[in-house]
């Protein structure tokens, strides 16, 4: 049995090399290393993958949401609401520029912002939601885009762990994560979707108005006063407009291996294998599974004791870290997301995953548990 990984860039490349190094080449007979023109070509593949009209690349993910933000023009100290349980830089892009941070609790059943937890801190000073469709599944966006209109705020789409997934409306009409708001953004890391390799970011917007604002500010910050990178590096420009083309297969292989996973923890009541809400598809970015707090970090050793890697995703709630204490949240404010942060594990989780691999990783998971209820 090959060794196991959390991720498979490597793995990745190899059955793309041909292509990808046919892409490399073109770029370095150029020697276009910074804004060549497979930056813009790039643009345009991810506006027609995601269906909106305008996408402006920019150095990482982190400064996507910046300048997503920015565009925004919100006033100083303006509330931004999102949820408790996501990642770090959130919030921290948030305060740097001026805005305050305010967290919801999250459903218990998919780990994403709930819109009952977000209608209860609604506030003359909100200005923008930001659901995050985490672990590879969409926020619940119609009820999201409803409180939207109603207060009159704007909503920014992360769609940094969900590219590719679908929403479906009540229509049965369907839109591509991150193509719902005013505004989307991703970054392009290795651990996303796209398994590039290295940094990398893009807005999106259908809005006219945003997209000639993001582009401005993406021309100001050539020496001014913003700080952006300005543009992806043509050679991750190149490697993502090969990989966008096989997203989907990515995503199906994904969705593969967690029929797996569930169908192995399908009787283990111990075990909450990731929620599939009925108007999104998974992506599956992360296999999350929820247990028993008291049994989580055990569980965890044992896997690492047996060569099984797994991450904790998130080990704390943002209200809690000590960044955010002058918010003055305390323990007890956000319940689910709280207990969230002690009873979720991510399993191994990409494409190149095999049965062999997954039997192991599922045997050890139920072993422990079984041993240890």
């Amino acid at each position: 049995m090959e060794d196991i990984k959390m991720t498979a860039s490597k793995a990745q490349y190899a059955k793309l090399k041909p292509e990808l190094d046919a892409a490399f080449s073109v770029v370095m007979a150029t020697m276009s290393l910074e804004e060549g023109p497979q930056v813009q070509a790039f643009a345009r593949s991810i506006e027609s993958y995601l269906q909106v009209q305008k996408a402006v690349p920019c150095g990482s993910g982190s400064e996507a949401l910046e300048l997503s933000l920015l565009a925004l023009q919100l006033p100083a100290g303006a509330e931004v609401i999102l949820p408790a349980f996501c990642y770090e830089a959130l919030p921290e892009i948030i305060t740097k520029l001026g805005l305050k941070p305010v967290f919801a609790d999250v459903a218990a059943d998919t780990f994403i912002l709930d819109p009952a937890a977000v209608e209860r801190l609604l506030t003359p000073a909100t200005a923008a939601i930001v659901p995050v469709h985490l672990f590879g599944q969409c926020a619940p966006m119609q009820e999201l885009l409803e409180l939207a209109a109603k207060y009159k705020i704007w909503v920014l789409e992360d769609v940094t762990q969900a590219l590719g997934a679908t929403y479906t409306w009540p229509d049965e009409q369907t839109q591509q994560a991150g193509a719902i708001g005013h505004i989307g953004y991703a970054s392009f890391y290795p651990t996303k979707p796209t398994a590039d390799a290295g940094e990398g970011g893009t807005a999106f917007t259908s809005n006219a108005e945003l997209a000639q604002r993001m582009q401005q500010l993406i021309s100001d910050g050539m020496g001014g006063k913003y700080t952006f990178s300005t543009h992806l590096e043509t050679l991750q420009a190149a490697m993502l407009d090969v990989k966008i083309k096989y997203l989907n297969g990515y995503n199906e292989s994904r969705q593969e291996i967690a029929r797996f996973y569930d169908n192995a923890f399908a009787e283990t009541e111990q075990i909450q294998a990731p929620n599939r809400a009925l108007y999104s598809s998974h992506t599956y970015q992360q296999y999350t599974i929820k247990v028993a707090p008291d049994m989580r970090n055990g569980l965890q050793q044992h896997l690492r004791d047996n060569f099984i890697p797994s991450m904790v995703y998130y080990p704390q709630p943002l209200h809690l870290l000590p960044d955010f204490s002058n918010l003055r949240y305390k323990k007890g404010d956000l319940p689910v997301a709280e207990l969230l942060s002690q009873s979720t594990l991510a399993l191994p989780m990409h494409s190149e995953l095999k049965e062999d691999q997954l039997t192991y990783i599922c045997q050890h998971v139920l072993n422990y548990v079984k041993q240890n209820s």
